[in-house]
């Protein structure tokens, strides 16, 4: 399976953060944003990524995080020229993805949870058709709702719902079998001249493909897109790390207990890092062990 950042947008409800700079880039406490739908995608397992920007924004992702070789994986990048939604990054991808499964990621949602790991694994191993998630939420009405049966089927999928069907608001990351790139390519655009990510979902609806996996209470979703959001998940993250000690979403110790790096390709990343508490905290993850 492939995986697919989106990291693109204008981040217009951030204006005036947003003006000169990517969303994705903006601080999460101590990290940049795009490190967190990143860490989902290690989590899973995935190891060839491709982010997709803006021309104005992509070349500072690339030097942010290079090729990926040093976190033992492969990351290309493709630039949306302008906002066609998000469905459009299957059809740039399409070379990218090729004969593969594929797991799409919007870059400002940020995921935490004991279990998280093994359920995006089990995730990961979709075969055939699509898996969404499910998270309850207070406010239904103001995101995607999914309704699904007792064995995770969908039943209905609901954009913004006047009289929602379940609690269960649809968060920022999707997989899907290999048909979803012709899929994309054949879905209308919608009146707001987009390819809407619904119209995916709803296409494997119809062909009985579309199943829901729901998050429960050890699992915590935060959509960054607004300046609420951004506190909220900053606030979340310092929380965590300083009472637990370990931290969210360091991507680099992601990648070293995943096996994709060694102990000594960890150590000099942190070495590199070690006038920050950021790096201090990779060192030492390893110093007992070289």
């Amino acid at each position: 399976m492939k995986g697919i950042v989106l990291a693109g947008g204008k981040g217009s409800r951030l204006y005036p953060i947003t003006v000169s700079t990517s969303k994705q880039l903006l601080p999460i406490y101590d990290k940049p944003l795009i490190y967190y739908p990143l860490s989902i995608l290690l989590l899973a397992r995935i190891k060839e990524i491709l982010i997709i920007s803006t021309p104005d924004d992509i070349d500072q992702y690339k030097k942010l995080l290079k090729d990926g070789s040093h976190l033992g994986i492969t990351i290309e990048y493709a630039v949306q020229e302008k906002p066609r939604g998000l469905a459009d990054a299957f059809i740039i991808g399409e070379k990218f993805i090729g004969k593969d499964n594929v797991c799409l990621i919007l870059g400002d949602n940020v995921f935490y949870g004991q279990y998280l790991s093994g359920t995006l694994k089990e995730a990961a191993n979709i075969q055939e058709g699509a898996l969404i998630f499910g998270y309850p939420v207070k406010n239904p009405k103001e995101f995607g709702v999914v309704q699904f049966d007792e064995k995770y089927n969908v039943i209905s999928i609901e954009e913004k719902p006047e009289k929602p069907k379940s609690e269960y608001a649809v968060p920022g990351i999707y997989f899907y079998d290999n048909d979803v790139v012709e899929i994309a390519k054949n879905v209308e655009p919608s009146a707001r001249g987009e390819i809407e990510i619904t119209a995916i979902n709803n296409e494997y609806l119809k062909r009985g493909k579309l199943s829901c996996l729901p998050l429960g209470r050890g699992m915590a979703w935060i959509d960054t897109g607004s300046p609420e959001g951004l506190l909220q998940a900053s606030n979340f993250v310092s929380t965590i790390q300083s009472m637990q000690g370990f931290y969210i979403s360091a991507i680099e110790e992601i990648a070293w207990r995943k096996g994709f790096i060694s102990d000594n390709q960890l150590y000099e990343i942190g070495y590199l890092l070690r006038q920050t508490e950021y790096g201090k905290y990779l060192m030492s993850l390893i110093e007992d062990k070289i």
